[in-house]
């Protein structure tokens, strides 16, 4: 196929994006789901072209595989199941935690294998990979619009792929020279001026086509990690463990500062405003930690109003788990972090467990979403309604 060249002048990465997507549909190339436009495109031959893979020394060597869920990486995902590597799925834009680990049954069937590779096998042979799961990725397989010859890349526009990559970085699962590979029709690959690339644009070291093996030699450093300022308040909120990752390393005392927390400072309505009031809060004096810190019980309650305790509305979230090291203290600064903060707080961390009270239901289903993927004294913690609400009154 002849080699696309990127609109010339201002071209945009949408100009990218929608010349390879038009280009696709119009050829006759795009293959299922479609329209290919939005997305990761699939493309006939795509499963022949993943094949390839497995000529490529990174692959062979490679222990542990993350590869994105596209439909253009299926064959690659089974590839790495028939090779008995370790298969890590990110879980589709991040919503509960980073990865999925497949793990077909014991004795899988070539076709339960195909299944398991699949976004139903996803669905069903996974299980979640949480940020102290010491996951060493060997080979970084994701999906691409674009890509140039020097390794270039241009995705679908969401972020997602730049943002599981400085992830990873950021809980050590890979190094500097941890190889990227990425699966696409010849006709995606074009020039990219370079001006078009930011430092958050993770890069790509193979390209595997229909027709060739292109490897870049790329000498654009990959992302160091989380550039927090390049991450608004609403990425945090879509993505639960990203705030888990902001506490580790706001713990670790490196600045986490948000994209809009730099605006923001001055205007009290803002989220960023709310942030500064916690951190005031979290300088008080802690009450009644004595106790807790024995392993006794220990309720702390916000002044309650009576009629909320009447109303029954009430709701209890159980977080179970808790490393016999954490203090209570560092529960409740997370809460406020998350911003996820009980009506009340009932600390048994004897039994490694805590219970917290919200008002309604829908305010503890909120801070379930948002503390999913906490990580405290080194483990995640369980977190989950609590079976039986207690009685409330």
């Amino acid at each position: 196929a002849p080699q696309l060249r990127a609109p010339a002048g201002a071209a945009t990465k949408w100009d990218v994006r929608q010349k390879v997507w038009d280009q696709l549909e119009a050829s006759g190339l795009a293959d299922f789901p479609r329209p290919v436009h939005r997305r990761i495109p699939n493309f006939k031959g795509s499963h022949q072209t993943c094949c390839s893979i497995k000529e490529l020394d990174v692959f062979n060597r490679a222990r542990e595989v993350k590869v994105d869920p596209d439909k253009p990486l299926e064959g690659v995902r089974l590839a790495a199941l028939q090779a008995r590597k370790t298969l890590l799925v990110p879980t589709p834009r991040l919503r509960t935690g980073l990865f999925n680990k497949i793990v077909p049954p014991p004795g899988a069937t070539k076709e339960i294998l195909r299944i398991c590779a699949t976004s139903q096998g996803i669905k069903e042979y996974s299980v979640p990979v949480g940020l102290d799961g010491k996951a060493r990725v060997d080979l970084v397989v994701v999906g691409s619009v674009a890509v140039s010859e020097k390794g270039w890349r241009i995705g679908k526009g969401e972020g997602y792929a730049d943002m599981e990559y400085a992830m990873m970085v950021s809980m050590g699962a890979v190094q500097e020279d941890t190889p990227v590979v990425t699966i696409v029709h010849d006709c995606q690959v074009l020039d990219i001026a370079e001006e078009l690339l930011d430092d958050h644009d993770l890069t790509v070291d193979y390209i595997l086509t229909p027709t060739r093996t292109i490897k870049t030699d790329c000498k654009r450093p990959k992302p160091q990690g989380i550039l927090w300022h390049k991450v608004s308040y609403e990425m945090l909120e879509k993505i639960p463990i990203l705030k888990s990752l902001r506490y580790r390393e706001k713990q670790a005392g490196k600045d986490v500062t948000l994209q809009d927390e730099h605006s923001d400072l001055a205007n009290t309505h803002t989220p960023a405003a709310l942030n500064e009031k916690a951190t005031a809060e979290n300088t008080r004096p802690q009450a009644a930690i004595g106790s807790a810190q024995t392993g006794q019980h220990h309720v702390e309650s916000d002044s309650l109003s009576p009629r909320l305790e009447e109303s029954g509305g009430i709701t209890t979230v159980y977080v179970g788990s808790i490393p016999p090291s954490v203090r209570v203290s560092e529960l409740k600064c997370a809460l406020r972090e998350f911003q996820a903060t009980p009506l009340r707080l009932n600390w048994q961390g004897a039994q490694h467990k805590a219970f917290l009270d919200y008002k309604d239901k829908a305010t503890a289903e909120s801070a379930i979403s948002s503390l999913k993927g906490l990580s405290l004294g080194g483990k995640t913690l369980r977190v989950e309604l609590a079976k039986n609400q207690r009685s409330k009154g």
